[in-house]
C-alpha cells in the first residue's frame, strides 16, 4: 500500500459524505452570517416589517439557516436606543439594520466601522448620516424617506378634500424623533397656502398621548394628522380608538393605521423599504462598502381609505379620493 493512501481515501469519503448531508446540516458547518437588527417599535408592531425584511433576504437566496439575526426592540422608547445599539455592537455583527431615524442615530453613535443599513430615515444628509445621497461616505447607507417630506402637504390637501370646511387640523408629533422637524415645516407651509390653522401637539411618550388628544379637543381641532413614528406605531390601535372617541377624522403616515380602523392612510410603502433593505445587506455581505452604495428613496406610495370608519364618523369620502385609492376598506 502506498503511504498516505488511506488518509487520502478517508478525506475523499469525508467530502462525499458532506455533500450527501441535507442542506441545513451543510449550512451549520459553514459560517453563518451575523446581522444586528435595531427596531424602535415594540416587538408586536415591528414583526410585520421584520417579516418583510426576511422575505427580502429569502428572495436573494438566504435561508434562515444561513443568517443569525440578533434583534433589539425599543418598545417605542427612543431613550433606550443608545443602550440597545451598544449591545448589538458587542454582538460583533457584519452589518446593522437600523429601522428608524432615531435608531440610525443611535447605531451611528455606537460604531463608526460596522456597516449600518438605514430602512426608514429622515433627510440623511441634513441630519448628518451621510455626505450625500449618491456617495454616502462613512459606514451608513440604505433607504431614505426624504422625498416623503412633501407628503405632509398632501396630508393636508386630502383632509381638506375629504372634509369640506375644515379649518383647524391637529398635527400629532413626537419631538424626540429627529426627522419630525422637516415634516412639520412642510406641513406649516402647506397650511398657510391652504388657509388652514395647524395645531402642533406633542406626545413624547405613550403616557402623553391621552393628554395630546385632550388638548386637540380643547383647541377645537376639526381633523388630525398622525405622521409615521415608532412610538405611534407601537400605540397604533390606541391612537385609532382615541381618534374615533374624540370624533376626529384622521390621516396617518402608515397604511397599517387605516387597516385597523383609521380613516385614511397615505405614505411610502414602508414594508417595501424593508424588503429593499435586504439588497443592501446582500451587497455588503458580498464585500461592497456602504460608502460606495447610493442612498435610495421610496418607489411605492399607498393611499388607503376605510369607508367603515368614514360612515361611523359621518364623513362622505369624495369620489376623487376613492378613485385614486390603492385600497378601499368596506
Amino acid at each position: 500500500m502506498i503511504a498516505g493512501a488511506v488518509p487520502t481515501r478517508r478525506r475523499i469519503l469525508a467530502a462525499v459524505g458532506t455533500l450527501l448531508l441535507p442542506r441545513a446540516a451543510r449550512a451549520q458547518m459553514a459560517r453563518r452570517r451575523r446581522i444586528a437588527y435595531l427596531a424602535s417599535p415594540s416587538r408586536v408592531a415591528a414583526e410585520p416589517f421584520l417579516e418583510a425584511f426576511r422575505q427580502g433576504l429569502r428572495t436573494l437566496g438566504y435561508g434562515d439557516e444561513d443568517i443569525t439575526i440578533e434583534i433589539r426592540y425599543a418598545d417605542g422608547n427612543q431613550e433606550r436606543l443608545p443602550e440597545l445599539a451598544a449591545e448589538l455592537v458587542r454582538f460583533a455583527p457584519e452589518v446593522i439594520i437600523a429601522t428608524s431615524t432615531a435608531a440610525i442615530q443611535a447605531a451611528k453613535q455606537a460604531t463608526s466601522t460596522i456597516p449600518i443599513v438605514m430602512v426608514v430615515s429622515g433627510d440623511p444628509v441634513a441630519i448628518g448620516f451621510v455626505a450625500s445621497l449618491a456617495r454616502p461616505g462613512g459606514n451608513v447607507t440604505g433607504l431614505s424617506i426624504v422625498v416623503s417630506n412633501e407628503i405632509a402637504g398632501k396630508w393636508l390637501q386630502l383632509l381638506q378634500t375629504a372634509i369640506p370646511g375644515v379649518k383647524r387640523i391637529g398635527f400629532l408629533i413626537n419631538p424626540s424623533n429627529p426627522g419630525i422637524a422637516a415634516y412639520l415645516q412642510v406641513a406649516q407651509q402647506a397650511a398657510q397656502t391652504l388657509r388652514i390653522e395647524l395645531l402642533s401637539v406633542e406626545a413624547r411618550t405613550a403616557a402623553e398621548i391621552d393628554g395630546a388628544f385632550a388638548a386637540m379637543t380643547r383647541e377645537h381641532a376639526d381633523a388630525l394628522i398622525v405622521p409615521g413614528d415608532p412610538m405611534f406605531l407601537s400605540e397604533m390601535s390606541r391612537i385609532v380608538d382615541l381618534a374615533a372617541s374624540h370624533k376626529l377624522p384622521a390621516i396617518y403616515g402608515i397604511r397599517e393605521f387605516a387597516a385597523v380602523g383609521g380613516l385614511i392612510g397615505y405614505g411610502a410603502d414602508v414594508k417595501d423599504n424593508f424588503r429593499r433593505a435586504a439588497t443592501y445587506v446582500d451587497k455588503i455581505l458580498k464585500g461592497r462598502k456602504p460608502a460606495d452604495l447610493p442612498v435610495e428613496q421610496p418607489t411605492k406610495f399607498q393611499l388607503v381609505v376605510n369607508l367603515k370608519t368614514a360612515q361611523a364618523l359621518g364623513v362622505t369620502i369624495p369620489t376623487v379620493i376613492l378613485a385614486g385609492a390603492d385600497e378601499v376598506i368596506e
